[in-house]
């Protein structure tokens, strides 16, 4: 599911509808905050697309995104539709 590509971490992910994709979001949101790291990110209907990279850590891939991306993938099983 995670692309590790030029120091960042990315993945694109479906959902039903809008409604699923924005709550995921918010879930996420809550959750980076709680981490204090956040993710680069944008929504399209259904799409959340996610690049994860340590801003100050120079823009580099940090244990901090792996973290995220696993706390990421933990919240998506709620919301997989298989």
């Amino acid at each position: 599911m995670w692309k590790e590509s030029n120091n960042k971490l990315k993945t694109t992910l479906e959902f039903r509808d809008f409604g699923e994709a924005f709550a995921f979001m918010t879930e996420v949101a809550f959750q980076a905050e709680k981490m204090n790291h956040h993710p680069d990110w944008k929504n399209s209907w259904n799409r959340v697309e996610i690049n994860l990279t340590t801003h100050d850590a120079g823009d580099t891939l940090t244990e901090k995104d792996h973290r995220l991306a696993g706390e990421i993938d933990r919240i998506y099983k709620k919301y997989a539709k298989h």
